[in-house]
């Protein structure tokens, strides 16, 4: 299973990646809006972990633009 994780927070994103990996997970990481949209649109994700607050893009525009 493939993952995405969108988060700014750089320590929550290092033990989300971290446990997800651990439990198997193939993961990305963006730390904004713009570079999550991005990956999303482009790769093929099975799930995608969105933080809501980030920098310059919201989750929630994230959220609408997928």
């Amino acid at each position: 299973m493939r993952l995405l994780i969108i988060e700014d927070e750089p320590d929550l994103l290092d033990s989300l990646a971290e446990a997800m990996r651990e439990d198997g997970y193939a993961v990305d990481e963006a730390t904004d809006g713009e570079d999550g949209l991005s990956k999303a649109l482009y790769s093929n994700y099975d799930a995608i972990v969105l933080d809501v607050m980030l920098p310059g893009m919201s989750g929630f525009t994230v959220l609408e633009k997928l």
